[in-house]
């Protein structure tokens, strides 16, 4: 494992080097309740602070977190291994997150008037009131544009939170709770705490926490569901889980943009993203040309020293993680797959690292993993189909059902837009994408349907998670 933990601390190891980083304590069970205690005392006197005021602190703390966005990068990568080339991007999709969800917080959290010219006499309305304290459980892999999904909108909704981040990026939630700080946000309305799972699952149980909101594994999310089901009286849970996204390259795709976007959304984060592109199926019209750019893209690739800016490829967040993609790999292999990558091409993979090579490969199916599982890692498989039809078949069967996504040249052939939304019907995912892939758009619900999760975040859906609807009804005028 890659972050040793005793009873009462936990310390991060790097990916980089197997290096120890951070270290932190873990409060006792009696100051964790006591704790989220003074989070619910807060959390009344902060939702009494009137809307417009708390969206103006919200920009403020745009504005803390833009000054110390510099550090972020670096930071993740001594944590987790991203390259450092690419910790810029997720500083910017945090601030857009952020930005959006304040530009809609208005709109979707002022009361809502009934006209009442059928009934004379009534005044009735409809309001969004905060549910109290929001246990946000951050997974490691982009620890900020994730929680950013839950954490800013429920204290601009009036609720307090409780921020548990991974062990292995405890800096994320320090670094997110002092800009919120620094911007006005009152300490126990935004608190980071280090739990191990035994707390983690006190924190879940306990009855003053109102809602749960997890980012992460299958087998988390079942952990989560039911410390929660066995706590005293019910609580929301929203469960952010796993994926094996699918992409389809029809006949008609520009084959040199699409192989080079798709290798990018399986390799980006070394392939450690929900929505990273897990497994492709090719038109056998373009099959052969679509695999072959394919495998030049990758043999292009830098795998090496995440610190170094010429590097787009770092190592996986731990070595237990190497050794399952290699299995998975090699599963597939003893199964007759091929793998079209040479690994002498990355000197830096080797078994006793967190340094995993690229990997494609072809002649798989679905009695495999690598097309059926997670991996979590730089490897995508790559399967021929003959029709549309077949191509829809085998994207929905999967277990998970977060995103997919379809390549086809629409801007050249506008019949291909009209058999995109036909076959984007049929898809049983959360988002299905043309000509694009592992992006989440703010303003669209983040959502999935299967193994993928429950619940809504992002978008003016985000905001209804993270309250409960109250109405008013009153009777002005009664009769004489």
């Amino acid at each position: 494992m890659s972050v040793p933990q005793s009873a009462t601390t936990q310390t991060t190891i790097s990916p980089v080097d197997l290096q120890p980083v951070v270290e932190r304590t873990y409060p006792t069970p009696q100051v964790l309740d006591a704790t989220i205690a003074r989070a619910t005392a807060a959390q009344k006197e902060w939702a009494a602070v009137p809307l417009a005021e708390r969206i103006a602190i919200g920009r403020k703390f745009i504005d803390e977190f833009t000054c110390m966005g510099e550090r972020v990068p670096a930071e993740l990568t001594k944590q987790m291994g991203r390259p450092i080339s690419q910790g810029a991007g997720e500083v910017r999709g945090f601030l857009e997150r952020a930005r959006y969800m304040l530009s809609i917080a208005e709109a979707n959290l002022k009361d809502i008037p009934l006209e009442d010219t059928d009934k004379p006499g009534f005044r009735r309305f409809m309001k969004r009131v905060p549910l109290g304290v929001v246990l946000v459980i951050a997974p490691w892999n982009f620890p900020y544009l994730t929680a950013v999904n839950s954490v800013l909108p429920a204290i601009i909704a009036g609720n307090a939170v409780i921020l548990k981040p991974s062990p292995q990026t405890p800096l994320s939630a320090e670094r997110f709770a002092l800009a919120l700080h620094r911007a006005g946000v009152p300490q126990d309305i935004v608190i980071p705490l280090h739990l191990s799972p035994e707390l983690t699952k006190q924190a879940i149980q306990n009855p003053l926490v109102n809602f749960v909101s997890f980012t992460g594994s299958v087998v988390g999310g079942h952990t989560v569901e039911e410390a929660a089901v066995s706590a005293t009286g019910f609580k929301g849970v929203a469960l952010e889980l796993g994926g094996k996204d699918p992409a389809y390259v029809r006949a008609d795709a520009d084959l040199d943009y699409t192989a080079a976007e798709l290798v990018d959304g399986a390799m980006f984060n070394s392939g450690q993203s929900c929505c990273a592109i897990e497994r492709i199926y090719v038109h056998e019209a373009v099959y052969d040309d679509f695999v072959s750019k394919v495998v030049g893209v990758v043999k292009g690739y830098k795998l090496g020293d995440p610190n170094q800016p010429e590097t787009n490829l770092g190592p996986v967040v731990s070595l237990a993680s190497a050794q399952r993609i290699r299995k998975q790999v090699a599963d597939a292999v003893a199964a007759g797959a091929k793998t079209l990558i040479p690994e002498e091409l990355f000197a830096m993979a080797k078994q006793d690292t967190c340094y995993v090579a690229p990997q494609v490969l072809v002649d798989v199916n679905h009695t495999m993993d690598i097309m059926m599982e997670e991996t979590f890692g730089p490897v995508v498989g790559i399967q021929k189909v003959s029709s549309d039809e077949e191509a829809v078949k085998l994207m929905n069967d999967s277990p998970y059902g977060l995103t997919a996504s379809i390549w086809t040249n629409a801007a050249e052939h506008p019949e291909s837009e009209e058999a995109f939304l036909k076959l984007e019907d049929q898809i049983e995912c959360g988002t299905v994408f043309l000509n694009r892939c592992d992006y989440l758009d703010p303003a669209l619900a983040w959502t999935g349907v299967k193994n993928s999760g429950r619940g809504v975040s992002l978008s003016k859906f985000g905001y209804d998670q993270l309250t409960r609807a109250k109405n008013v009804h009153m009777k002005i005028k009664t009769s004489t």
